[in-house]
């Protein structure tokens, strides 16, 4: 009689491995790394004058879902109309009377998809990390102070401070956003912005002011040119004079954090075909601020500067169309220590240090509200090709947001 034979059971079949494997994922990530998946998933692409598909443009898409958000958290919630389908949308949990408030403030839109390698959208996860445009900026950092304020919302910690989260639109472009959140009258003692800090303090940061600028001419036909006047030719004096001033600009004061102020020039464009006298030409300008200084003085400073040299041909100065203050530490000084204090008790270190980028601090600083930077991820993972976040370090700025809002 012969033995019976072994069978050979089949094994899982491997799509249904993955299956398993990808819902044991899910039910493993926190709260902060499933609402940072989420909120990478759905698109919300700053347009920065662009046509883009509607698609993928603007953000309401993640406004309606922080209002459902903030409905099945049963706080009160506002919206702010900014621009057509650019809401702010800003939710409260007054659990203290008497306690200080504080703000989060995260933005909702990223910046353009344009040469990534990886779906923009796909929101995958892989060895601890999440890809996707915004990941690192900044919607993992506006993951974090969700989950923390869904937290304080449900455990309602006895001596906490109220919280106050602002989610902006149009950080990436014209910090439209955060000048209505502002025009609005939002109150607060002190507020976090997020941006990707590697969850350290960001406690100053230069500002901003951009605009145009033309010289005009008369067209003809370029064979008899000296029957026009040439712009660009005109244009040329003042980008020769401009190139002096900027220099004076960096030699005339400095910032003991920020260094020295700048100015340069980044577009240009100008004629219409090359046999034709060009009538017209602009420049695009690019001033940054240290503290001390106003945006809106800088087009004016410039333009005595190019008379005071003798530049006298007729110009046109257009409006700002990006004007952000700079962001001083005067004024934060207890609010750096108490976060400080926060991140001390989760990570055991930080560092409270500038950089040179904007954000949206500087105008809620110069509303009167102490701000400072902190966010996780790398600002260098930023705007990349393969945008990503470290989830560990999501989790731990949940944490230490939470620690900060309870001591």
């Amino acid at each position: 009689m012969r033995p019976p034979q072994m069978v050979k059971k089949p094994g899982p079949r491997r799509s249904h491995i993955r299956m398993t494997k990808n819902i044991s994922m899910a039910c493993a990530l926190s709260e902060a790394a499933k609402l940072a998946r989420e909120l990478v998933a759905l698109p919300s692409i700053n347009p920065m004058g662009r046509d883009l598909p509607s698609a993928v443009a603007l953000e309401h898409r993640v406004t309606a879902y922080l209002e459902r958000f903030f409905q099945d958290l049963g706080v009160p919630y506002e919206r702010q109309t900014v621009a057509p389908g650019r809401d702010n949308i800003v939710a409260h949990c007054d659990i203290s009377p008497g306690r200080p408030t504080f703000m989060f403030e995260a933005h909702q839109d990223t910046v353009p998809v344009d040469g990534m390698t990886i779906d923009p959208f796909a929101a995958r996860i892989e060895n601890g990390r999440l890809y996707g445009r915004g990941a690192c900026d900044v919607k993992g950092g506006m993951a974090a102070m969700l989950a923390a304020f869904a937290r304080i919302v449900r455990e309602k910690p006895p001596g906490a401070v109220n919280l106050v989260m602002a989610c902006t639109v149009d950080e990436e472009h014209t910090f439209l956003g955060v000048q209505e959140l502002v025009r609005c009258g939002i109150k607060a003692d002190a507020a976090i912005v997020a941006e990707p800090t590697k969850l350290n303090i960001v406690h100053a940061h230069k500002g901003v002011a951009r605009w145009k600028l033309a010289t005009t001419g008369r067209a003809c036909h370029s064979s008899s040119p000296e029957l026009g006047i040439n712009a660009i030719y005109r244009m040329g004096k003042i980008l020769t004079a401009i190139e002096r001033y900027a220099d004076e600009l960096r030699a005339s004061r400095t910032d003991p954090l920020l260094g020295p102020p700048s100015i340069s020039v980044g577009r240009i464009e100008g004629g219409s075909s090359v046999n034709t006298v060009p009538d017209f030409c602009r420049i695009e300008i690019d001033r940054r601020i240290i503290p001390g200084e106003r945006p809106e003085d800088a087009p004016r400073q410039l333009i005595e500067y190019l008379r005071s040299v003798g530049i006298d041909e007729p110009l046109d100065v257009f409006p700002l169309w990006l004007s952000a203050p700079a962001l001083s530490p005067i004024g934060s000084e207890e609010l750096v220590q108490r976060v400080g204090a926060a991140i001390d008790a989760v990570r055991g270190s930080h560092r409270v240090h500038p950089v040179p980028y904007g954000t949206d601090a500087s105008t809620i600083a110069l509303a009167g509200i102490p701000a400072v930077v902190f966010g996780p991820g790398d600002i260098a993972q930023a705007h990349t090709r393969d945008e990503w976040l470290p989830l560990d370090e999501l989790d731990a700025a949940c944490d230490i947001l939470y620690r900060l809002v309870i001591s």
